[in-house]
């Protein structure tokens, strides 16, 4: 039996509680969404995927995107809601296997996964623990995943505070603090506006910049959602397209999740993504951003 999740901090968490409910001392499997969407990842009977699209193998399944909302009866449990770790812990809360020792940790991932934040948590996230330690999580590649089973190991016994206090976080952390300062002005170049939507396109640089994903909402107040474009490979086969409601003004009425279902992809209302073949991407992108632009309401329904 192994728990498949994927790099984010949300993911992290569902291991940590599946690690708690299920007794699972297995290594965890790392995808990501596309990874499931395109039959690469190589799911197995017995598997317990989290916070990923269903996949017919595994033997139990927990998610909260609208866009992989079943039209089947799985085993598992499915909600709309602030992130899968939360469903994960309601679920198996009423069949009695969780006190209150995780409800710091599921209160900080539901905001932090459903970008419930204030101005001052996205300007300055290191005054914010749970937050900071977020943006440490970066798949960079295989060379990551003993951080990612580092956190689960520590999430599951440790305060914040001790967590934080590792060697390996502290400079994650660091490093983050540091990439955050310099991002700014990597958006401010890269991302034109066009009806109150920002558009950052970082397909002319060699390296993709990291930092904080809600400081575009700071740096462009006005507009009411945000899209970033970026090559997914270093062979530019495919383009990688990150779509996001503005946490600050909430006028945008459209759901990403649904949207971008059509094109491969997937998510929240809120927010998602999708990979798109580099030949026709451009055309694509086109077509999302008009949707956007038109911003037309969508039953999730």
């Amino acid at each position: 039996m192994r728990i498949v999740t994927r790099p984010d901090f949300d993911g992290i968490v569902c291991a940590v509680l599946l690690h708690r409910a299920e007794n699972i001392d297995s290594e965890i499997y790392w995808v990501e969404p596309s990874e499931i969407q395109n039959k690469k990842a190589m799911i197995q009977k017995g598997d317990i995927i989290a916070n990923l699209p269903f996949d017919p193998n595994c033997s139990l399944w927990f998610d909260h995107h609208v866009s992989n909302m079943p039209n089947i009866e799985v085993k598992g449990a499915f909600g709309i809601a602030p992130s899968a770790a939360g469903v994960i812990f309601h679920h198996y809360r009423q069949q009695g296997k969780f006190s209150s020792q995780f409800d710091e940790l599921i209160q900080q991932t539901d905001m932090i996964d459903s970008a419930d934040l204030t101005k001052d948590q996205v300007q300055f996230p290191e005054n914010y623990p749970y937050l900071l330690l977020s943006m440490t999580i970066q798949n960079r590649g295989n060379n990551d995943q003993s951080y990612w089973n580092k956190l689960v190991s520590m999430l599951g016994h440790m305060s914040i505070e001790t967590v934080l206090e590792d060697p390996e976080v502290r400079e994650r952390c660091d490093a983050v603090i540091r990439e955050n300062a310099k991002f700014g002005d990597f958006l401010t170049r890269h991302t034109t506006i066009t009806d109150k939507i920002s558009v950052t396109d970082f397909r002319s640089l060699d390296t993709i910049p990291s930092g904080n994903r809600f400081l575009t909402y700071s740096l462009f107040p006005d507009t009411m959602a945000s899209i970033k474009i970026r090559y997914l490979d270093p062979e530019k086969t495919q383009v990688l397209l990150s779509i996001g409601r503005s946490i600050f003004n909430l006028n945008c009425q459209v759901n990403i999740g649904k949207l971008l279902a059509r094109f491969g992809g997937g998510g929240h209302a809120g927010a998602g993504g999708c990979s798109l073949e580099t030949t026709t991407a451009q055309e694509k992108i086109d077509l999302i951003i008009g949707v956007m632009k038109a911003n037309e309401k969508e039953d999730i329904k």
